[in-house]
């Protein structure tokens, strides 16, 4: 085979792998226009929660413990500051107010239900049974069901377990004890509730003895 013809073969085998390359193309383009027009389904807003800033809480160590199953229906965390649809169809509307500095409001129908805002904690709410955690980084996970009435002492999702005890009215503080007996965090709700995330679990203890937690 002489020069020329290893030149016109090399050619022919390169306009082959373009070809071929923009038919894979087209059709990744056609699937992600497809997913883009997927219809959504529409959720009923829970009932309206008063304001909150958010109780005390210390963050948690990891725990090697496996997750329990999950509870209720959500959608992974996002982050940083715009809009995101809850568990219950309403609005969070995030703003950042500075370095770990968010604040949250939960919107329906043009109305404010609840406000939420991390100041050197992360803050959670009990909303009438959906539950919502703001990190000091600005994510915001939410969950309906999985609920405890303290005092007590009780499991939690990814191994944690929490015990519960009652402070005084409207004052509940939850030690978060890992797979090794430590305390690795506290949840403390005085008058507001009190929101944790324990390492990719999130835990809200409301101002009522409530707990809640989804991984």
């Amino acid at each position: 085979m002489n020069a020329n013809t290893t030149v016109r073969t090399a050619r022919r085998r390169t306009i082959r792998i373009a070809a071929a390359a923009l038919i894979a193309a087209a059709g990744l383009s056609l699937t992600a226009c497809n997913n883009d027009t997927a219809d959504t389904g529409t959720k009923k807003p829970a009932a309206s929660a008063e304001s909150s800033t958010g109780g005390s809480s210390s963050g948690a160590k990891g725990s090697d413990a496996k997750p329990e199953a999950k509870t209720g229906a959500t959608d992974k965390p996002t982050s940083a500051a715009g809009d995101q649809t809850l568990v219950d169809g309403s609005t969070a509307k995030i703003d950042k107010l500075g370095t770990q500095r968010y604040r949250l409001k939960i919107i329906n129908d043009g109305a404010v239900l609840a406000t939420l805002e991390t100041n050197q904690r992360d803050a959670g709410l009990d909303a009438n049974g959906m539950y919502v955690v703001l990190t000091l980084g600005g994510e915001v996970h939410s969950w309906m069901g999985g609920e405890h009435n303290g005092p007590g002492t009780f499991k939690l999702a990814g191994g944690w377990t929490a015990k519960v005890t009652k402070v005084g009215d409207a004052h509940f503080r939850a030690d978060i004890i890992g797979n090794e007996g430590s305390v690795d965090g506290t949840l403390e709700a005085n008058g507001h509730d009190a929101g944790l995330d324990a390492n990719g679990v999130y835990i809200v203890l409301s101002a009522g003895g409530v707990i809640s937690a989804h991984q």
